[in-house]
């Protein structure tokens, strides 16, 4: 029986290698998806190169924090509110479920009033930098589809690095630098994804478009994914086969929106002002909501 079954396994992977080693060039990156046709010797199946479905990625994301001990509430501080930073009452309490802010509420259900965040420690120990780095993983390699997006509950950072990695986090490489001021910051002149084209999409910007402060209707940060696709693609992505096309073509494209890690540099809290008020310190640290990764 066990030799029969044996054999039964064997004819299917041999039919099955067969068939595959008929259409590589065909399918390249692509899955291999099948529907039923009608033919002159019945109905059968045919082969085709397809996209996944593009999902939610933060379902699958392992989070990593650096320095470890960055999360508020071990032990308890106050901190100042979000709309006011000279009301300095809130507690952050890990100890506490009702005052706790952990790092898996960057990825929960949001909609929810008051929203759920995670909250780094305050800035204390100014003037020493207070730099946060935030690791997603996902131990497989993404097609980016969508926009990432990240909520911040407090004001969005003075200064934040966005890096990818194409080899699991062995090295890193910028994706888009965030500041007030790009050039304090990063020696950059200030742009935007609409400053680019065709030939520089490739092209490591610094934009000063999401550093605001405390703005209560100022709190995402995006990277543009879609705006990056509309060069190739048209701007209301109508032409989404000349995209697929220039990617299947052009390696270092198709790197671009490839990721298997995604790091969130943190590097200077809002402050709202030019000089940082050391009698307040409680009013600067980081809050994320939530972060959204799409791919396939």
């Amino acid at each position: 029986m066990y030799l029969s079954r044996f054999l039964s396994l064997h004819a299917l992977w041999v039919t099955v290698s067969s068939m595959m080693q008929h259409y590589p060039s065909v399918w390249g990156h692509y899955d291999v998806c099948k529907t039923q046709i009608y033919t002159e010797e019945g109905k059968v199946w045919d082969y085709m190169a397809c996209q996944p479905e593009a999902r939610d990625m933060i379902k699958y994301v392992k989070v990593t924090l650096d320095p470890p001990d960055i999360t508020c509430g071990d032990p308890p501080e106050t901190f100042c509110a979000m709309g006011n930073p000279y009301m300095c009452n809130n507690e952050c309490d890990a100890s506490t479920q009702e005052l706790a802010h952990p790092p898996e509420l960057m990825f929960d259900l949001e909609g929810r009033h008051p929203s759920t965040f995670w909250q780094s420690t305050t800035w204390k120990e100014y003037p020493k930098p207070l730099h946060v780095n935030i690791t997603l993983s996902w131990n497989k390699t993404i097609e980016l589809t969508d926009n990432i997006v990240i909520t911040f509950e407090s004001g969005r950072p003075d200064q934040m690095i966005l890096e990818k990695s194409l080899d699991y986090g062995r090295t890193w490489q910028p994706y888009q630098y965030y500041a007030t001021d790009c050039l304090d910051a990063f020696h950059m002149d200030p742009k935007s994804v609409r400053d680019l084209s065709q030939h520089t999409v490739l092209e490591i910007i610094c934009t000063e478009e999401y550093s605001t402060g405390y703005m209560t209707n100022s709190k995402i940060i995006h990277f543009e994914i879609k705006d990056r696709f509309a060069f190739f693609a048209g701007p209301r992505l109508h032409n989404m086969a000349s995209l697929y096309g220039q990617l299947d073509t052009t390696k270092k494209l198709r790197d671009f929106f490839t990721i298997t890690d995604l790091r969130i540099r943190l590097l200077r809290p809002a402050t709202g002002e030019i000089y940082v008020d050391e009698q307040h310190l409680a009013r600067y640290f980081y809050a994320i909501s939530d972060i959204r990764v799409y791919g396939r």
